[in-house]
C-alpha cells in the first residue's frame, strides 16, 4: 500500500517541476536560433516578434523607470542601449528565474537593476511609479490575468506603456489542444483568446494601441 504524499512532498514536486519547466523556457527563449524554428512548430507564431519587442526598452530616455513582471531569466534586458541609464525592476515569484535575471543584468553592466520575489497580483510598488512596464510570455501562466493587468497598469504613471505579449486561445484547434496540456499539467492558467486580453487591457484603464496576433501568439502595446 502507497501512502498518500504530504502537502511538503506535493509542494516538494511543485517546485521541482516549475524548476524544470523554468530552466528548459531559459534555454529555449534565450538562444534566437533555437526559439524561432520552435515557436514556429509549437504555436504557428514567428518568435522574432517577441525579440523586436524588446527593443521597446531602448526608446525610454535617461532617469525612466522600467518594471519587467513576470521577468523571468531578464531576456528583456537584451533591449537595453549599451550605457542606458534607467532604472530597471524585473519582478518575478520565482527565485530561479531572479537569479537568471540578476546573473544577465550583471553581464550586461546594468546598473540600476532590482530584482524583488513578488506576485504579480500584488506588486510592492507604488501607483504611478513607472514609465514603462513590459510583460512577455507570462499572461498565459496566470490563474488571473486580468487582476495581472490592472496590477500592473496601476503601477504605470499617466502616458506609461504596457508592453508584452501573451499566448492565446481560438488560433487552431492543435494550438488550443497544447495549452490545454499544458494547462492540466499546472504550467498554464485558464488563458484567454484575443478579444478577452482586449478585455483584461481596457478594463484595466488602458489605451489599446496595437493588438495584433502572430499565430497563437498576441502582441500588444497599451497606454495608460
Amino acid at each position: 500500500m502507497t501512502a498518500e504524499p504530504t502537502k511538503s512532498t506535493k509542494w516538494g514536486q511543485r517546485t521541482l517541476v516549475d524548476r524544470a519547466t523554468g530552466a528548459i523556457y531559459s534555454f529555449g527563449v534565450d538562444r534566437e536560433w533555437l526559439a524561432r524554428p520552435l515557436g514556429w512548430a509549437l504555436w504557428g507564431t514567428d518568435a522574432g516578434r517577441f525579440y523586436a519587442a524588446t527593443e521597446v526598452l531602448a526608446e525610454v530616455p535617461d532617469g525612466a523607470a522600467v518594471l519587467d513582471v513576470p521577468c523571468g531569466g531578464g531576456v528583456a534586458l537584451r533591449g537595453l542601449r549599451p550605457g542606458q541609464q534607467v532604472r530597471y525592476v524585473g519582478a518575478d515569484i520565482s527565485p530561479d528565474m531572479l537569479a537568471r535575471a540578476r546573473r544577465r543584468a550583471t553581464q550586461l553592466g546594468v546598473a540600476d537593476a532590482q530584482f524583488p520575489l513578488a506576485d504579480i497580483t500584488a506588486l510592492p510598488f507604488a501607483d504611478a511609479e513607472f514609465d514603462l512596464g513590459v510583460s512577455f510570455n507570462g499572461l498565459h501562466c496566470l490563474p488571473d490575468p486580468a487582476a495581472a493587468v490592472r496590477e500592473i497598469a496601476r503601477c504605470l504613471k499617466p502616458g506609461g506603456r504596457l508592453v508584452g505579449d501573451s499566448l492565446v486561445r481560438g488560433a487552431g484547434w492543435r494550438h488550443d489542444r497544447t495549452l490545454d496540456l499544458f494547462a492540466r499539467t499546472g504550467v498554464f492558467g485558464p488563458g484567454g483568446t484575443v478579444a478577452q486580453l482586449r478585455g483584461w487591457l481596457t478594463d484595466a484603464g488602458l489605451t489599446v494601441d496595437t493588438l495584433e496576433q502572430s499565430g497563437a501568439v498576441a502582441h500588444f502595446s497599451a497606454r495608460r
